[in-house]
């Protein structure tokens, strides 16, 4: 009969001290995670800031390594396409001057072909250059003279 009512006081405390023994786990647990930081403080967006920074920089550098090493010429210096005919519907002729040397070119879809190498230039570039920015300016000249 004693040993009855010890198990009935053990079973009616049973609940409290289960409770009792989750709130000593959860307390641990928050003592043991770390608090997360807010993502949208200032030291969260300057990191981003930053590590955007990093990376296109990274970009940039690797650009100018590659273009370091393969020897492109940045702009195509020393290449001028002097004047184009159109020949057809996706053909034409392009007269291109390297260094001193030009070339006229038959350029259709998927092909190039040299043509003709010229031993003295046939056009003047500075000429080219001169007569298209005239002829622009007397189109800008007067159309404004006309309003």
């Amino acid at each position: 009969m004693i040993l009855a009512r010890i198990s009935c006081a053990l079973l009616c405390l049973l609940p409290v001290l289960s409770q009792a023994a989750e709130e000593g786990v959860a307390k641990n647990a928050a003592a043991a995670r770390p608090s997360m930081p807010d993502p949208l403080s200032w030291g969260a967006i300057g990191q981003l800031g930053m590590g955007l920074v990093l990376v296109v920089g990274l970009i940039l550098l690797l650009a100018w390594l590659v273009r370091r090493v393969n020897g492109v010429p940045a702009g195509g210096q020393g290449m001028k396409v002097l004047a184009a005919l159109p020949l057809g519907q996706r053909e034409r002729a392009v007269l291109v001057q390297v260094g001193e040397q030009q070339m006229l070119l038959g350029v259709a879809p998927g092909r190039v072909s040299l043509l003709v190498e010229f031993d003295e230039p046939v056009l003047d570039s500075a000429e080219i250059r001169g007569a298209a920015f005239a002829e622009r300016l007397q189109q800008v000249l007067s159309r404004g003279a006309e309003r």
